[in-house]
């Protein structure tokens, strides 16, 4: 099963994008087909971030270290979405106004979280590979990666804004994002306080 997993995952995470694909086939995309897939790419991108962010809990809570194989693959297809995301909304809803980005990214808050966003993604996405672990080391390649956690509150922010007036879906995002900080919040200070007591205890020995 083990083995098997990584690719029925990989298999799972391109449902979003065959189902996307199927409703452009079937001339299913509702009024405004633009705004359409611009919002399904970037609520999948969100979904898979979250997703990425919970393996670890996940492991270690379930047990089931196989799971780590599946944090950095779940990372990259967050990556390929944000950039799909990207793409759409420069290409089919600006049709590559470069002017007209640079403003919208200037005046719209919404817009400059999301590239915020965007930017704090490409270095990890840059350094996801092992030859990357191997170059940086583990400790500066784990400081970099911590960036994940800004970029999710960049990203659950980026959505906030932009639905304006019904917020229940991003207060969905929200709560699993401080759910899933917060076990980590809680998980570091607890071994903070352990590393203290054994360093008392060294000192009073």
């Amino acid at each position: 099963m083990r083995r098997g997993l990584k690719p029925l995952v990989f298999a799972a995470c391109l449902l979003p994008l065959a189902w996307l694909a199927g409703r452009f086939w079937l001339d299913d995309l509702g009024v405004n087909p633009v705004e359409t897939v611009n919002r399904f790419l970037g609520d999948w991108s969100l979904r898979f971030l979250l997703l990425a962010l919970a393996v670890t809990p996940l492991r270690r809570l379930a047990g089931w270290p196989a799971l780590a194989r599946l944090r950095r693959m779940l990372g990259l297809f967050a990556f390929f979405h944000v950039c799909l995301h990207l793409a759409s909304y420069v290409g089919l809803d600006l049709f590559f106004d470069w002017q007209a980005l640079w403003r919208d990214v200037v005046k719209r808050r919404y817009i400059t979280l999301g590239m915020l966003c965007f930017l704090l993604l490409v270095p990890l996405a840059a350094t996801s590979t092992d030859a990357m672990i191997r170059r940086l080391g583990g400790r500066r390649w784990r400081a970099l990666h911590r960036l994940v956690y800004p970029a999710g509150l960049l990203a659950v922010a980026h959505f906030w804004m932009m639905v304006k007036a019904d917020i229940r879906e991003p207060l969905a995002y929200a709560l699993v994002l401080a759910g899933l900080l917060g076990w980590r919040a809680v998980r570091a200070a607890g071994t903070a306080r352990q590393r203290m007591s054994l360093h008392s205890a060294d000192i009073g020995s």
